[in-house]
């Protein structure tokens, strides 16, 4: 088996071009500039624009979308960009609602992409909680994903809106990845509770994929994130393992063996 490498680049926000093996890949794309775009019933206002225009990050074999009903997570230029895509994949409820080229997929259900030439790539979807338990009715749904290179997952699990529940867990159980991306900064949108995850959470994750890197994102770029990169990167020095957190730059392709 020849060493493979993954590189990950941070367009912002929950927004990473994934490339693998010849694959490119984009998670939740958003590239509206910054604003305020809602108030109500949920404040978003975005603060930083993207690293890379749409135009620049060039063609794409599939989108990776943790859920549409989100501006954070999918925004209006991020939207009008999915028809381009060969495949955009996601929940059954947001495949239902974007239609298209948009395929729906249950925890744990598995997709394949395929190169002419016979190359492929697993994406198996991750459970996802996006907040508190009993949230669901008002976040929706939310999926993760897992990249298989070798074999399904063992490449990288991108969390998702999601907080460390019996769902994140069980992804540990299943799969061995050697990239793990949270989706942090402890968003609060509405009420005192977290909506994704915050110290204790990508700290509870790191211990569950103790041979993994973790490559946080989504912490970043809007008001309602609570923690920051830097709050992240203080509590792990606190407990010393600082040098398990690889960090991503808007922008910069950062590489990773997998």
């Amino acid at each position: 088996m020849t060493n493979t490498s993954i590189a990950l680049t941070l367009i912002g926000g929950p927004t990473i071009l994934i490339e693998v093996n010849g694959f490119r890949l984009l998670t939740d794309p958003t590239f509206d500039p910054p604003g305020l775009y809602q108030t109500a019933p949920v404040h978003f206002e975005k603060l930083t624009g993207p690293a890379r225009s749409i135009e620049e990050i060039g063609i794409l074999d599939a989108v990776l979308l943790s859920h549409d009903q989100h501006l954070d997570n999918l925004d209006r230029a991020g939207r009008a960009m999915l028809p381009d895509v060969p495949v955009t994949l996601t929940t059954k409820a947001g495949s239902e609602r974007l239609g298209g080229n948009a395929i729906g997929l249950m925890p744990f259900e598995a997709y394949e992409l395929e190169k002419p030439d016979g190359r492929r790539l697993s994406i198996v979807a991750a459970p996802a909680r996006h907040g508190p338990i009993g949230i669901e009715p008002i976040s929706g749904d939310v999926i993760g994903f897992l990249i298989g290179l070798h074999q399904p997952g063992d490449c990288c699990y991108v969390t998702g809106d999601t907080v460390w529940f019996d769902g994140t867990a069980e992804v540990a159980r299943r799969y061995t990845p050697k990239v793990v991306v949270p989706f942090a900064g402890s968003a609060e949108p509405r009420g005192r509770f977290h909506m994704t995850m915050d110290s204790n959470d990508v700290l509870s994750l790191a211990a569950a994929f103790p041979n993994a890197v973790i490559a946080p994102a989504h912490n970043e770029g809007w008001v309602h994130f609570k923690e920051s990169a830097e709050d992240l990167e203080q509590s792990f020095s606190t407990l010393g393992v600082s040098r398990r957190l690889t960090a991503l730059v808007r922008g910069e392709p950062v590489q990773l063996a997998v």
